[in-house]
């Protein structure tokens, strides 16, 4: 998104942004630079990808889960003052048909391939359902946070953040036989990523990566502040996502207007990233998945395609986002100020007007 310029009068009496030492991750725009870095995917894969399927339904904002409501409307109560009504509103969705249908087209594609994959699991979604949760531990996939309820963060107060963290936590564990090692939020707040390192340090539970970043095509390591004056940190493992070879751009409307739209894009990217490889690069790719989306019958044959087609090509490793990550941190460990051992990180802590105030301002 651009920055929006010519702010109202009251837009510009908002407190200024002050850095919090807790709470605040540095940005880096620099990454691993135009050399790039091999991660060195086992037997000299070219290329991992990663296969997500996000497990939202039952989760989102409604009125069943104690949500405000639905719908409002106007009306003229006596003597002509005008009132709001709220009216709560249930209509079985495309949700529930991605929880009832959806979900079990994709599980027996994955498994008929025997391609692992990583269900970013809703804890809310998986009370409701917990076969999802379950069927995928049996088949030996990867089951991952996607936070407590498929809700915006943003405003919610930290120890609320906190306790539905938490909450995620023990809720996976129970249905699914462990907590969970990865993390993606997707609607996160200027705090989740520290809070999620906190609650997880606080119940002696390992987080293996985090998935809220969009910046790169290879795992890197970033400090954690709460780590500051730490002898020996551990650090954060991210493990980029993706905005555009992901199935929810079927929604918006400057998304895919067709599956084959969403065909030939992810194919594109698999292709880039694929040569790459070959090249002396290999990358990591990551396509999203939601049941409500690509698991409609009339777009769910372009995925079919694309696993058939991912299935054609030799040095592609497969695997679950916590398999990327337990090589990555196994083959390069942790080092503060790095993004993989001998690759320092270039930092923008502080910014004034979106200039790095480490640069001197060119004349």
């Amino acid at each position: 998104m651009s920055t929006p310029y010519g702010l109202s009068a009251e837009a510009l009496k908002v407190k200024p942004f002050e850095w919090d030492d807790h709470y605040d991750f540095p940005r880096d725009l620099v990454g691993y630079g135009e050399e790039s870095f091999n991660p060195q995917w086992p037997n000299g894969a070219k290329i991992a990808v990663s296969f997500v399927i996000n497990y939202e339904e039952g989760a989102e904002h409604t009125v069943l889960n104690g949500d405000m409501h639905s719908e409002t409307h106007l009306w003229e109560a006596p003597g002509g003052t005008p009132k709001v009504q709220e009216r709560a509103v249930n209509i079985e969705s495309e949700y529930d048909y991605g929880s009832r249908s959806g979900v079990w087209r994709l599980f027996r594609l994955f498994n008929n391939y025997n391609y692992k994959y990583t269900l970013y699991a809703v804890g809310k979604a998986i009370e409701d359902n917990p076969s999802v949760g379950i069927s995928s531990v049996k088949n030996g996939h990867d089951v991952a946070s996607h936070a407590y309820r498929w809700i915006d963060y943003a405003d919610m107060p930290p120890e609320k953040e906190k306790a539905y963290i938490k909450k995620e936590i023990e809720t996976i564990a129970k249905i699914c036989g462990e907590p969970p090692k990865g993390w993606y939020y997707g609607r996160l707040s200027s705090r989740s990523h520290a809070l999620v390192w906190d609650v997880y340090k606080e119940m002696g539970i390992p987080l293996l990566w985090e998935a809220d970043s969009y910046a790169d095509d290879l795992p890197y390591w970033v400090d954690v502040p709460a780590e500051k004056d730490v002898e020996k940190p551990e650090g954060m493992l991210m493990l980029p996502y993706s905005y555009d070879c992901n199935d929810y751009k079927f929604n918006v409307p400057t998304g895919f207007g067709s599956p084959t739209d969403f065909h030939d894009h992810v194919k594109s990217a698999f292709d880039t990233l694929y040569e790459e490889g070959c090249e002396g690069s290999p990358k990591m790719m990551t396509i999203a998945l939601h049941c409500r989306c690509i698991g409609k019958p009339g777009r769910f044959g372009a995925l079919k395609k694309i696993v058939k087609y991912i299935n054609g090509h030799e040095g592609v490793w497969v695997a679950t986002r916590t398999q990327i990550a337990e090589h990555f941190r196994k083959k390069f460990p942790y080092q503060r100020g790095h993004l993989a051992p001998g690759v320092k990180r270039a930092e923008a802590k502080n910014t004034i007007n979106a200039w790095p105030a480490h640069k001197d301002v060119p004349v």
